[in-house]
């Protein structure tokens, strides 16, 4: 079953971000553009790769009025240790929410039961609250930052330009398609 169009669920979760403890709420994330970027625990091997590359543009993502929560099932108190021992996680600059028992792991299909970890999964959320865009990758597989920059700039350009749609490898100022009724019928 696809996920696209779900609205995410309500929610309340503690937060390390800038040095201290706060809490983030599904209100804090409608109004504007947001990335729920799951991984599956922190001292681990594959995740601060991931993290560092989103903490590396994560001024471009906030050019776009565009906010990054990552999000594992690990406490914030266990995200304020991997951030005060790593150089790596020093860098992140954007939420790291706690999620211990899975709710939002859950909420967005991607708690492993097994291991009560979070998959990596990256979720585009829209300012009405809704999915437009995700990925679902192995635990194994670490994913580009560039990319998923690329893929909320072709998100919200379609949302301004309803009429038009985004080909393989848009970016921005490149040409768009408009689909016709006309040649959806020859199809």
């Amino acid at each position: 079953m696809s996920l696209i169009n779900k609205e995410i669920g309500d929610f309340s979760v503690q937060a390390f971000h800038m040095d201290t403890f706060k809490t983030v709420t599904k209100k804090d994330v409608l109004g504007s553009w947001a990335i729920f970027f799951f991984y599956p625990a922190d001292f681990t091997f594959v995740c601060p790769t991931e993290l560092e590359d989103l903490a590396n543009i994560y001024d471009q993502f906030k050019a776009l009025k565009c906010e990054i929560y990552s999000v594992s099932c690990d406490t914030h108190y266990i995200h304020k240790a991997w951030h005060d021992v790593s150089k790596t996680i020093q860098k992140i600059k954007y939420p790291m929410l706690a999620d211990p028992v899975g709710h939002l792991a859950r909420d967005f299909e991607v708690f492993n039961q097994v291991d009560g970890i979070a998959e990596r999964g990256s979720f585009i959320i829209n300012p009405q609250g809704k999915i437009v865009a995700y990925e679902v990758l192995a635990g194994n597989v670490g994913r580009n930052a560039d990319e998923l920059l690329r893929r909320v700039q072709a998100s919200q350009f379609v949302a301004e330009h309803g009429d038009q749609a985004c080909p393989a490898k848009w970016i921005p100022g490149a040409k768009t398609l408009k689909p016709s009724l006309e040649l959806i019928g020859t199809l």
